[in-house]
């Protein structure tokens, strides 16, 4: 009854149906390239097709485009104490640390992950510089599975296609990799034990072929290192020092690269 009565709360600030744009994300077949550029204030303007992402904590990530929209992931009700209202947010409800009852009214669109129980929801915010979608997949409950209890959201922007894992807890199906279509930049989950397992991780990193990963949900330096190790093959490692990062659909970087970025609250510059 609760977890139904906190879903009839959320569906209050999601948007109403509307007709749905096409995904570019999954229309496309190929990705044109992308590039990393300075690091900036969150307040600062960005230049134009750049989104800036900034790592807040755990699993949170503030994803801003230059028409301004912004969207925080996985919000758990506080990102800063500086009085910013993010557009849109996205939870998950594996643990309390994905998600808030109680989101800021000002927030015009919230997006649970999760639906009535085992039935998982569906979202397609079309906000015109942005498209925010997703896909359904399980999550362990209470000893059991609750399927389609968490979602993996897609930001289309800026020509862009940014997927958050949420707290994923098995390797995608075909179906799910095929709704999910291409991936430019993944913000994954490496903690090896909460969520999914590195190794399985790893492989579905391998398989989406994002040129960009970004390491999340890590609580210990040696659960992130191994992470690190074991897909050093195939990516360049960048541990940038920075809280966070701006992309472009500009050049493809020579090789597909993990940026390691530090979480920090949201703070004025």
């Amino acid at each position: 009854m609760l977890r139904l009565f906190v879903v009839l709360i959320l569906s209050a600030g999601m948007a109403c149906a509307q007709d749905r744009r096409p995904s570019h994300c999954i229309a496309l077949a190929s990705a044109p390239g992308l590039s990393y550029i300075h690091k900036a204030s969150y307040r600062e303007p960005l230049e134009k097709h750049t989104v800036r992402i900034s790592y807040v904590s755990h699993a949170s990530f503030l994803i801003q485009s230059h028409e301004g929209l912004s969207v925080v992931t996985d919000f758990t009700g506080f990102a800063t104490d500086v009085g910013f209202v993010p557009d849109v947010v996205t939870m998950n409800h594996a643990h309390s640390t994905h998600w808030t009852a109680t989101p800021d009214p000002r927030i015009t669109h919230v997006l649970p992950g999760w639906g009535q129980f085992g039935e998982g929801i569906d979202h397609h915010l079309d906000l015109g510089a942005m498209l925010v979608r997703n896909v359904s997949t399980d999550i362990r409950s209470f000893g059991g599975i609750e399927e389609n209890g968490n979602s993996i959201f897609v930001f289309e922007v800026a020509g862009l296609c940014i997927a958050h894992l949420g707290h994923l807890h098995h390797e995608p199906n075909d179906a799910q990799y095929a709704a999910l279509g291409r991936m430019d930049v993944v913000m994954a989950a490496v903690d090896g034990g909460m969520s999914l397992d590195v190794a399985t991780m790893m492989r579905v990193l391998r398989r989406v072929k994002a040129q960009v990963v970004i390491p999340m949900h890590w609580f210990e330096g040696w659960t992130l290192d191994s992470f690190l190790t074991g897909m050093s093959d195939a990516y360049e490692i960048k541990r940038l020092g920075e809280t966070n990062v701006e992309l472009s659909l500009r050049t493809l970087p020579n090789r597909p690269t993990i940026m390691v970025l530090r979480p920090g609250y949201l703070l004025e510059p």
